[in-house]
């Protein structure tokens, strides 16, 4: 039996999601059953309608309530979070997934929708064989040094800050 590792990928910079999903397809690929829990995000974007097409091999669920980066989260922000946290959990012991990742994950610990005990714990509850991904910025120095592999996203240039918002297909 293989051993699955802890991969965490954060920073300021784009790309965090895309290479969870880079890995997803890798995965699904190669006949790998998929889990994809999405925090913090409510809407669906055009990953979501490509993934679709690989439903036999990956399954996503949102775990947001809504977009609230520019407002503090709700009650319901925190539940939905929390939610999520507990259902992984009985995904992660039933091994029905070979790869579990946990996008923005990062962001609901940064917002105190999860405490650093959760995420760790969640961590250290990994079964052996599986590959677990947790992605978002502020990553905590506690998570980057339990987990076997960090790779940091780092922003040099961004046309955003020239005025151009998110492109359906490119950016979201």
């Amino acid at each position: 039996m293989n051993r699955g590792y802890i991969h965490v990928y954060t920073g300021d910079g784009k790309g965090k999601t895309t290479a969870a999903l880079g890995l997803a397809l890798r995965a699904a690929g190669a006949g790998k059953k998929v889990f994809i829990a999405q925090f913090v995000k409510s809407m669906e974007y055009s990953e979501w309608k490509s993934l679709r097409y690989l439903n036999s091999f990956i399954d996503i669920t949102l775990y947001g309530h809504g977009c609230f980066i520019t407002k503090n989260p709700d009650q319901e922000d925190i539940w939905a979070a929390r939610k999520g946290l507990e259902e992984i959990r009985q995904i992660l012991i039933s091994k029905k997934y070979d790869l579990v990742i946990l996008d923005e994950i990062m962001i609901a610990y940064y917002y105190n929708l999860l405490s650093l005990e959760d995420l760790i714990q969640f961590m250290k509850d990994k079964p052996y064989e599986t590959e677990m991904v947790l992605t978002g910025r502020y990553a905590p120095e506690e998570v980057m040094e339990l987990a076997d592999l960090v790779t940091e996203m780092k922003e040099i240039k961004h046309y955003y800050h020239q005025g151009v918002l998110s492109r359906e297909g490119i950016d979201c």
